[in-house]
């Protein structure tokens, strides 16, 4: 398998996860990196009107833990710890997060993501260990949806 090939099925498998049926990101992985965008409205507010801290979180998450996966194509990663700063408020707009592997050993994987509003303002950053589990990413939903022979996912 291509390293192309399974950057596509990581994005297949973001993509068949079912939380983000109420999220809707996007997601792009590349070699020790991972790039998250979400279109955030009231529906991801907390009574205050601002964007509730999850969304923050789990755009950081997704994109650090993406970052390590890149470079993992046997099993699927776990998230063992994750760090989350809430830098600055947002209300709506598109915000983008950038993963990056920092560390690796034969044990953990080390990554960061910041995320970013519409304007290219940090709002948030976080970093975590990332670890092997023993899920085969061939048994992870949608991972093997996406047919790199003609680009198609399959369902």
């Amino acid at each position: 398998m291509t390293q192309a090939l399974h950057f596509r099925r990581l994005e297949s498998m973001y993509q068949a996860a079912p939380i983000n049926e109420f999220y809707r990101p996007e997601m792009q992985v590349g070699e020790g990196e991972a790039s998250i965008t979400i279109t955030v409205d009231e529906k991801h507010h907390h009574s205050g009107g601002g964007v509730h801290g999850s969304v923050y979180f789990k755009m950081l998450d997704d994109a650090a833990f993406f970052a390590a996966n890149s470079l993992e194509d046997k099993v699927f990663v776990l998230t063992t710890s994750f760090t989350t700063y809430l830098t600055r408020p947002v209300a709506h707009g598109k915000l983008t997060a950038k993963g990056k592997m920092v560390n690796s050993n034969k044990s953990q994987f080390i990554a960061e993501a910041v995320v970013y509003d519409e304007k290219d303002n940090e709002i948030g950053r976080g970093n975590g260990i990332f670890v092997r589990g023993k899920l085969p990413l061939t048994d992870a939903r949608g991972y093997l949806s996406y047919d790199g022979d003609n680009g198609n996912h399959s369902g």
